[in-house]
């Protein structure tokens, strides 16, 4: 209010001045002063009354924009949600609002509609590039020698990083491409550890699979790439001597954690609580020189949107466990 009146002080001013003029005027040809004080009635009477309902006309308006601007998540819908004023202030205002509004809309299709043409391309590339690596490596089966063997290393390197490559497309609208379905735990680990059974070979690192046969609630085709990229990091960061992955379930009230342990080098304390920050590579990155700082901040994304947990813990040169955190029931997950 105080505000409103300082706005229009100057105007008010303006008429006190006019009418100290006029009423000494009116006092110098010997008017009544009951008259003066009539005219003082009919001039400010009206007008603080025009004041009056004006400031409680912008106020019906104004509270509730400022209020709706304040609590809304998406302020720019605050145009769909306040009525059109009667007044031709905030009828401006109003019709500014939903001008750039509808504008920013446009705009906002716009790049969605470039965002999936990307990554329709990009989906549609890595499902042809898949078909000349396959077939690279299974020419590389036929030739078994130190050096092919080197080649077809590599060539399953290209080929998670060309997956990873997949599911970062589609992680930001995992909505339209997952589905959570009843599905055993034990054949998605089973695969996963089919997949990497030549990079077990290879490392000599010995595999201690626990027999669980528990069900668990989500996606099993990105359950089964975040539990690939947790082993291929057990993997890449294992010792050189003894190299051993356990893996085994642990029974919850509310939850079903699978577990993924090894006694790699481990992960730093200063490192440990940026391990899934994009782009974050630490210590082990550069000491190895193959990481990305990908993986892990694409798992915990997944994870986020699929409602399950992610956790890493670790110890510098004593090694790592990574932990899946499954709701029990469906009706859990979907509450979350």
């Amino acid at each position: 209010m105080l505000t409103y009146i300082k706005e229009r002080s100057a105007f008010l001013f303006i008429n006190v001045l006019l009418f100290a003029s006029i009423a000494l005027f009116l006092w110098f040809v010997h008017v009544p002063g009951w008259l003066i004080i009539l005219v003082f009635i009919c001039w400010f009477i009206p007008l603080l009354t025009s004041y009056l309902l004006e400031f409680w006309q912008r106020k019906n308006y104004y509270e509730p924009l400022i209020m709706n601007a304040q609590l809304l998540d998406q302020q720019y819908l605050l145009s769909e949600v306040v009525e059109r004023p009667d007044f031709l202030e905030g009828k401006i205002v109003h019709d500014i609002l939903q001008s750039t509004n509808k504008q920013m809309h446009e705009h906002v299709n716009k790049y969605k509609q470039m965002q999936t043409e990307y990554r329709e391309y990009i989906e549609t590339w890595v499902h042809e590039i898949k078909t000349p690596i396959a077939a690279g490596k299974l020419i590389l089966d036929n030739h078994k020698s130190s050096d092919v063997k080197g080649v077809y290393e590599e060539f399953e390197k290209v080929e998670g990083f060309v997956e990873q490559a997949l599911y970062y497309a589609r992680s930001s609208s995992t909505s339209n491409d997952y589905l959570v379905k009843e599905f055993s735990l034990k054949p998605c680990v089973t695969n996963v550890l089919k997949k990497n059974a030549k990079a077990f070979i290879h490392n000599k690192i010995q595999l201690d699979l626990a027999d669980f046969n528990e069900v668990v609630y989500s996606d099993e085709k990105w359950v089964e790439f975040i539990i690939n990229q947790l082993i291929s990091n057990s993997i890449k960061y294992s010792q050189k001597k003894e190299k051993k992955i356990r893996i085994f379930t642990t029974m919850h009230e509310h939850n079903l954690i699978l577990h993924i342990v090894d006694n790699g080098v481990g992960i730093g304390e200063k490192d440990i609580r940026r391990v899934f920050d994009k782009g974050f590579t630490g210590e082990n990155g550069r000491a190895f020189g193959s990481s990305t700082g990908i993986g892990l901040y694409l798992c915990k994304k997944l994870a986020d949107k699929l409602h399950l947990g992610l956790d890493i813990q670790s110890q510098k040169n004593a090694g790592t466990e990574a932990r899946i955190i499954f709701p029990k029931s469906k009706v859990t997950l979907l509450e979350q």
